[in-house]
């Protein structure tokens, strides 16, 4: 099982493949739901990790897919471009999904 990244900015897909996950440099939305389809049908990709700007401009395609598909889990992931308060972002889901304030 392995790292997959879908990235806007070359310098996060740079880093992420100094340390291992392979992944694509996109920059439109039929570019990213080519580049998710791809590796949805990779039976090898356990994580899927996309940019925060990326997530924004296809969020409909993106929850979609994490809400009907169980695997791979798609996960997103801050930039140059984003906001760096992702625990504010995990404390909103956990208390939307479940319910409970952390």
């Amino acid at each position: 099982m392995r790292f997959f990244l879908i990235s806007d900015n070359i310098d996060t897909l740079v880093g992420m493949r100094l340390g291992g996950i392979e992944g694509v440099l996109v920059h439109e939305r039929a570019e990213v739901k080519s580049a998710l389809s791809q590796a949805m049908q990779n039976r090898d990709v356990a994580v899927i990790l996309i940019t925060q700007k990326l997530l924004t401009e296809s969020s409909e395609m993106v929850y979609d897919l994490k809400l009907n598909r169980k695997c791979p889990l798609i996960v997103e992931i801050p930039d140059r471009h984003g906001s760096s308060h992702i625990s504010t972002s995990i404390s909103q889901y956990v208390r939307e999904a479940i319910g409970i304030r952390i």
